[in-house]
């Protein structure tokens, strides 16, 4: 498959060459500014310490910024199961959008449709794992909330891409806001730790964000920070196709 991009390279990356099999993520990420060409070039400018592998503009055309092979700076400090600092081992794909502090919109239909073929490529190129198709907020719950609750993860996984629980959301509706016990609560926070997110120490981490952060993934109608019974379902669901 070939992917077509202009170039506008960065010079914030590691430059010792990673082997190809350590590559095992695709973080998402929006660029959170008002200005596409500003985001762009944030990205490329040296004093950012910042960077992505592709940027996919509103128009849905695609800008290799770091080449593949070589460490992007994108993800900061991040957990994903057992990996920390997940640049090591992923590849960035930022998308403009201006995000919750500037307006949050909707990614195009050009944006989506690039991002379906890029992200297929990718995954065929590093044989990476429906479960390991990540956002920042994801990775790094207590500093970010992108790509947010906009973005079409149930479509992307019904074109291969992700996963997505694929339960009716009317008959999920029915458990919105419905308490759950403290047994209960303990077996959400279980069934995230399976999925991925950092539940160790919990009495140092943001709850709130956490829990905010899985809504946005996996509940994205109502993001609220409280653990309801459909969160429960949800969280047992998405647990078992996390492996």
């Amino acid at each position: 498959m070939h992917i077509k991009t202009s170039h506008n390279y960065s010079l914030n990356f590691s430059t010792s060459a990673r082997n190809k099999k350590k590559i095992k993520y695709i973080v998402y990420h929006y660029t959170g500014m008002r200005s596409e060409n500003k985001a762009i070039k944030r990205l490329t400018d040296l004093n950012s310490n910042v960077s992505c592998h592709y940027f996919i503009k509103r128009n849905g055309k695609i800008i290799l910024i770091v080449p593949e092979l070589y460490e992007a700076w994108h993800a900061g400090k991040s957990n994903w199961k057992k990996d920390i600092s997940l640049n090591k081992k992923s590849i960035g794909i930022e998308i403009s959008n201006k995000g919750h502090e500037f307006g949050y919109e909707n990614f195009s239909k050009g944006q989506i449709k690039s991002l379906i073929k890029l992200s297929k490529y990718l995954i065929k190129k590093y044989n990476i794992k429906a479960s390991n198709i990540l956002g920042h907020s994801d990775i790094a719950f207590e500093r970010k909330k992108d790509p947010g609750e906009k973005f079409p993860w149930s479509y992307l996984e019904r074109k291969k891409i992700g996963i997505w629980h694929k339960m009716e959301e009317k008959k999920l509706k029915k458990f919105r806001n419905k308490k759950i016990s403290n047994i209960e609560v303990l077996k959400f926070i279980n069934y995230l730790n399976k999925i991925g997110y950092l539940t160790k120490n919990l009495k140092n981490i943001n709850k709130t964000k956490l829990i905010k952060s899985f809504q946005r993934r996996f509940r994205q109608k109502l993001i609220n920070g409280k653990i309801d019974k459909e969160c429960l379902i949800i969280a047992e669901k998405m647990s078992k196709l996390s492996k």
